[in-house]
């Protein structure tokens, strides 16, 4: 095979395994709000409770057959399901661009698909499970691994926003901010470093300032919001990006004389 074919094929599988683990993503989503457990019990649907058969469950190709209805009692199968499936293989797709066929590829896009249920989680119950948080921290570890020479970036980097945000909470009693956001950023502060995770920081504030504000404005959402989607957004921007940020921000405001 020539290096082009070689390159169509690695997105082809990218995009296969993305929409493959985005299927079990909507398995996450819906079970462990929960307490359910996400590996023994078989697929099934949530209002007939009937056991899915195996051409039931591809990705995104079973809810366009199925017209977006369950077989048996034809109650709707909620957009959500497509939406995650296609939303995670696009997100493959995406960090195999930014970071080829890599190591930390492999971490990334684990990462991406856990800050994916975490943001749909975490919308819907203002809550993040701690497991999810515990996947990223191992993700941090077998970063810290592949690049053990720089250890202290990432060692930092599990400290470097998670505690001042810990001290935040602790001086407003837990209003001000929720445990999981804090260990959110400690586990991927470990995954990204402490320079990455202070820029995840600040976008996903920016971001979330200006959204919610919108929802505010547009659909009088109320003023307590989720921040794990913002922050989620914040974390993938920098882990893909922020490097190359932080490389311009310092050539541009102190460059070499």
């Amino acid at each position: 095979m020539s290096e082009g074919q070689l390159l169509i094929a690695g997105y082809v599988i990218a995009g296969l395994l993305g929409l493959l683990i985005g299927s079990f993503l909507n398995v996450c989503i819906y079970r462990i709000p929960r307490g359910e457990g996400i590996a023994l019990e078989p697929s099934h649907c949530p209002h007939c409770k009937t056991k899915l058969h195996w051409f039931e469950l591809i990705p995104l190709f079973s809810w366009i057959g199925l017209k977006g209805k369950c077989r048996t009692c034809k109650h709707p199968i909620s957009k959500q399901y497509p939406i995650v499936e296609a939303a995670n293989m696009l997100l493959y797709l995406l960090v195999v661009w930014v970071c080829g066929f890599e190591p930390i590829t492999i971490l990334y896009c684990l990462l991406a698909s856990a800050l994916l249920v975490i943001s749909v989680i975490d919308f819907r119950t203002f809550e993040i499970p701690f497991g999810i948080n515990l996947f990223i921290g191992a993700l941090g570890l077998g970063a810290l691994a592949l690049d053990l020479e720089n250890w202290p970036l990432y060692v930092i980097g599990f400290f470097a926003v998670s505690v001042p945000l810990l001290l935040f909470s602790l001086i407003t009693r837990g209003r001000g901010i929720g445990g999981g956001d804090i260990k959110l950023m400690a586990a991927a502060g470990l995954l990204i470093g402490w320079k990455n995770i202070l820029l995840a920081f600040v976008l996903g504030c920016i971001i979330g300032t200006i959204i919610h504000l919108t929802r505010m404005v547009v659909s009088k959402a109320g003023r307590v919001l989720a921040l794990g989607p913002y922050l989620s957004a914040g974390i993938l921007l920098a882990a893909l990006w922020g490097n190359k940020f932080l490389e311009w921000y310092k050539a541009f405001f102190f460059p070499k004389e």
